[in-house]
């Protein structure tokens, strides 16, 4: 069996993929105008989602700088063809070279880049960069969550009534009816990143999000360590924990909130 990276090891880390993830953001930059229509090539993949050519030069350009970084690392990301050689492998990157490629191509500030290290299944090292606004989130397993460097915690609301709500609308619409007329939820409008969405979950800017079925592992391992490292939790609506790294890495929906929200949510989502 591989040895674990240490402490030391994965601490070292830490500078030179923070300056990854912002090359990787000087390559994306060019191809994205604010409020307007990207200048890179769009072609629609299997299933009809776009890609363009910004995705696959940032992928490629992370597979090179990633892989030489823990070299005994497996490799699973949105824009290169799975290997099953991951299944069960000690260490594995999780990569989103862009999450929110529909955001990225219009013109919506609410894209990034997500990069997440598996060790034995669960994630140890969690990044989600920001491009518009240039904000990073970081975590290291144990260790807590950062943004821009400052420590961040999930709000502490103890109540679902009056929460602050993101997510599809007919999730919302769900969970309104199952807290009743008393939910007063804030909705707060969609974050088409899922990246994103779980990190404002852990900085305490929204209290409850929602995701529906079909996101896949690269579009939540790195927020969820995030998420855990501050105080949440992200789970399916029977309350089991993400789990990532299967042979089809494929999610149903999915809850992220506050610990102490877990339990409201699920109560009013089962009425």
């Amino acid at each position: 069996m591989p040895e674990p990276l240490t402490d030391d090891a994965v601490s070292a880390l830490m500078p030179e993929l923070r300056a990854v993830m912002r090359e990787a953001a000087d390559i994306a930059r060019p191809y994205f105008k604010l409020g307007g229509q990207t200048s890179a090539r769009i072609w629609s993949k299997a299933g009809g989602s776009p890609v363009t050519e910004a995705d696959v030069a940032v992928d490629a350009f992370l597979k090179v700088r990633l892989s030489a970084l823990v070299p005994k690392a497996a490799w699973l990301s949105e824009e290169t063809a799975d290997d099953p050689a991951r299944i069960g492998h000690d260490l594995v990157w999780i990569v989103d070279p862009i999450d929110g490629t529909r955001a990225f191509l219009s013109g919506h500030p609410d894209w990034s880049i997500a990069v997440a290290l598996l060790a034995v299944g669960q994630p140890l090292i969690g990044f989600v960069h920001a491009p518009v606004g240039g904000t990073d989130y970081e975590a290291i397993r144990g260790r807590g969550a950062t943004r821009n460097g400052e420590p961040i915690r999930v709000d502490d609301r103890q109540v679902l009534a009056g929460s602050r709500i993101t997510g599809p609308k007919p999730m919302l619409d769900r969970l309104t009816r199952g807290t009743g007329p008393e939910a007063a939820f804030e909705v707060i409008g969609r974050i088409p990143s899922l990246a994103l969405r779980l990190a404002r979950v852990a900085d305490g800017s929204v209290d409850v999000g929602m995701i529906s079925g079909n996101a896949r592992d690269w579009d939540l391992a790195a927020a969820d360590l995030v998420l855990r490292e501050a105080g949440g939790i992200v789970c399916g609506f029977d309350g089991e924990a993400t789990r990532y790294n299967c042979a089809d890495p494929v999610h149903g929906e999915l809850l992220a909130a506050p610990v102490a929200l877990r339990d409201p949510v699920l109560t009013a989502w089962s009425r």
